[in-house]
């Protein structure tokens, strides 16, 4: 269009010119506003948001560094809780076998003890032997069997005396079979030698004669 009609249509028609150039002036500064609207997206952003997002980056990195050094501190604490306690078990453990040590060496320490008083009795019956008469050197013996029999009964060592009883190969040991008539066949008729047991384990076995019926011959048991 030339300048001349440009001219005329304003002139004809001047509120739709006014308007026209109104809403050429309002897309105009639109434009304008939309370009330098917002720049939050915009890599030359004002120095202000920048800071803000690393701020709170630091702070991240601050609660990170707080939350590892607790956990060092927590982890720190279980090792020194952790060598305490196996320090104190190696203790005991060294403890528990210094004394199954000591257990193992004097075990017989208290039946010892008692033992002592039966050996000066012997002493003593050497010692006076010579001068003594025979009803004195009984007495002496007697004594001195007490005493061992006192301190068999504490420490639980018991004699084993099975006569009249049924013959046992577990506590027993025949060594002759001899005819009887007044006792049970199979049974104990006399004790050689006593059998011992301690806390019901067996010591000795008693070295027996067992009673055989009549018309067997007599024989060495095992």
């Amino acid at each position: 269009m030339s300048r001349e009609s440009r001219t005329h249509f304003q002139s004809d028609h001047p509120h739709e010119v006014e308007v026209e150039l109104g809403e050429g002036r309002g897309q105009v500064g639109g434009g304008g506003a939309g370009a330098g609207g917002d720049t939050r997206g915009d890599p030359a952003a004002p120095p202000g948001a920048q800071g803000a997002d690393n701020g709170r980056g630091e702070g991240q990195i601050e609660a990170l560094r707080r939350q590892l050094a607790a956990a060092e501190e927590t982890a720190q604490a279980q090792r020194d809780l952790y060598l305490r306690s196996a320090a104190e078990l190696e203790n005991v453990r060294k403890r528990a076998q210094r004394d199954i040590e000591q257990a193992h060496r004097y075990a017989i320490e208290g039946f010892a003890s008692e033992l002592l008083p039966v050996r000066d009795s012997l002493e003593l019956g050497l010692a006076s032997g010579a001068s003594a008469d025979a009803k004195t050197l009984l007495a002496g013996q007697e004594a001195t069997l007490k005493l061992l029999q006192r301190a068999f009964d504490k420490f639980a060592i018991r004699q084993i005396d099975p006569v009249g009883q049924p013959f046992d190969p577990n506590q027993h040991e025949a060594v002759l079979m001899q005819e009887s008539s007044s006792s049970a066949p199979n049974s104990v008729l006399q004790v050689v030698q006593s059998g011992y047991d301690l806390n019901g384990r067996l010591l000795r076995p008693a070295r027996v004669i067992v009673a055989r019926p009549s018309g067997e011959r007599s024989g060495g048991g095992g």
